[in-house]
């Protein structure tokens, strides 16, 4: 009998401190120098200090990772400059944290109240707020991953909720021991009438964009697309949209990381033997990434010496800046259109391959349409200048118009799409016809050179008799 209470009690005592592992509930805290580890080892949750500063920060970071890799801050901001900061679950139901037990420096933001609320860190890096009765997603109170940092974990949504409010993007820090976000951010943007698409910005400057997601990834970004490692999500409903990227086998250890340092977009991948994180992709690649490199209407080829050139049908706005390598005024047309609301529609499209899309801020889509229906979309609208596929798998299908300039177009050899490119029916009508004025011109050429040869063979063989200085003279002549 002893012994079986001795099992009993033995049991509940190895529960208790499992789920005080990865967890805090009422009446418990997390005082500077303790920590709580997701279930399986995987992150850590509590007070850390970044390089030889005093400074105190809560956080999430990998246990079993010997390089310090923080993935999430709360108090991004404001540090706690000695080790009496705890983090405790006030009356509120709100994890707070406390400097001196006293001050509350930061706290979750839930307005509604668990009975029972404890606070859970996850083998995915998510650190939740919840019931302890109720474990679904659904019920969570709050969530970090709805606030990231600098870091996109799997499984971590990146993008807009409209419904609740919330704009997850990430922020830089300022430094590499300085967690405080600078004015450097990459995030989704939905505009009025637009294609969402993510903007890096440096303040308010756009200084890189992704391209829209095109059914199997963002057009810019080729290397980010689904591979044997990872799968990638889009949502895009009503006003929400929210990018997602899943493991497909859990050994690999995977992070997006926006760098302070060379101010890129990062995918990094652990490797195990070297002990260290290695760069799988980044954003942006090269020149032709930077933001409009090209001016409006002008397409960014990295394989040329002057990797700026102008769309067919348009010619640089300002000749001699063109040629001086200032390409920031762009191009113009070189041609008007012909189009006139209400009249015949006379222009016509020239495709221009393998590209990252324009811009989409300035752009209508339509899910249903295809191809076809789409051109004559655009071909009705004297303000379409260009139109596309919007999801490019199997064949193809809903369609995308642009308006106005054309910006921030770029040449991409892997996977790049099709963009067909409005012009007047002169420009084409003179590609179309080079080939046919030339047989206009050879054929008859040719045939009166024949004939030539026909005379020249009837006088050779009169000059075979004995006429040859008279036939040659007549030749001559």
């Amino acid at each position: 009998m002893a012994f079986f209470i001795a099992l009993i009690l033995s049991l509940f005592l190895f529960q208790t401190v499992s789920v005080a592992e990865n967890s805090i509930g009422p009446f418990q805290s997390i005082n500077d120098g303790t920590t709580i580890v997701s279930k399986d080892g995987v992150f850590e949750f509590g007070f850390f200090s970044l390089g030889n500063s005093k400074n105190r920060y809560v956080g999430i970071w990998y246990k079993k990772i010997p390089v310090q890799t923080v993935v999430w801050v709360a108090n991004r901001c404001k540090p706690i400059n000695d080790s009496s900061g705890s983090l405790t679950i006030n009356s509120t139901g709100n994890l707070v944290l406390l400097h001196q037990n006293k001050s509350i420096v930061w706290s979750t933001s839930s307005s509604k109240q668990a009975k029972k609320p404890i606070v859970q860190l996850l083998d995915s890096g998510n650190l939740v707020l919840r019931d302890e009765e109720d474990r679904s997603s659904q019920a969570y109170l709050w969530q970090s991953f709805d606030y990231p940092s600098d870091t996109l974990l799997p499984e971590m949504e990146f993008g807009w909720d409209s419904r609740r409010g919330l704009n997850r993007k990430l922020s830089a820090w300022k430094k590499w021991d300085d967690p405080c976000p600078e004015d450097f951010s990459f995030g989704v943007e939905v505009e009025h009438d637009s294609y969402p698409e993510a903007y890096m910005r440096k303040g308010t400057a756009t200084y890189y964009r992704s391209g829209p997601w095109n059914g199997i990834g963002v057009s810019g970004a080729p290397d980010l697309r689904a591979n044997h490692a990872f799968d990638s999500h889009y949502f895009y409903v009503g006003n929400s949209v929210n990018y997602r990227y899943n493991l497909k086998n859990n050994s690999v250890t995977t992070i997006i990381v926006l760098n302070q340092t060379n101010r890129l977009f990062q995918h990094l991948l652990w490797m195990e033997g070297d002990q260290s994180w290695s760069v799988y992709a980044s954003s942006p690649r090269d020149y032709c990434d930077k933001y409009g490199i090209c001016g409006a209407n002008g397409n960014c080829v990295i394989s040329e010496t002057a990797v700026c050139q102008c769309l067919e049908g348009f010619k640089p706005k300002s000749r001699v800046k063109w040629d001086l390598r200032d390409w920031s005024e762009g191009c113009i047309r070189e041609n008007p259109l012909n189009c006139q609301d209400g009249h015949k529609v006379e222009d016509d499209f020239v495709k221009l391959d393998g590209i990252k899309m324009p811009d989409t801020r300035n752009r209508w889509f339509n899910d249903s349409m295809n191809l076809k229906e789409c051109r004559i979309k655009c071909l009705n609208n004297c303000s379409c200048v260009a139109y596309s596929n919007r999801d490019i798998r199997e064949e193809g299908k809903g369609c995308l118009i642009w308006f106005g300039d054309l910006m921030d177009i770029r040449q991409i050899s892997e996977s790049g799409q099709e963009l067909y490119i409005r012009i007047p029916p002169l420009e084409l009508g003179i590609a179309n016809a080079a080939p046919k004025l030339g047989a206009r011109i050879f054929i008859p050429l040719l045939g009166s050179l024949f004939g030539a040869l026909l005379v020249c063979y009837y006088f050779c063989k009169k000059a075979s008799k004995g006429n040859l200085v008279r036939t040659l003279a007549l030749i001559i002549l």
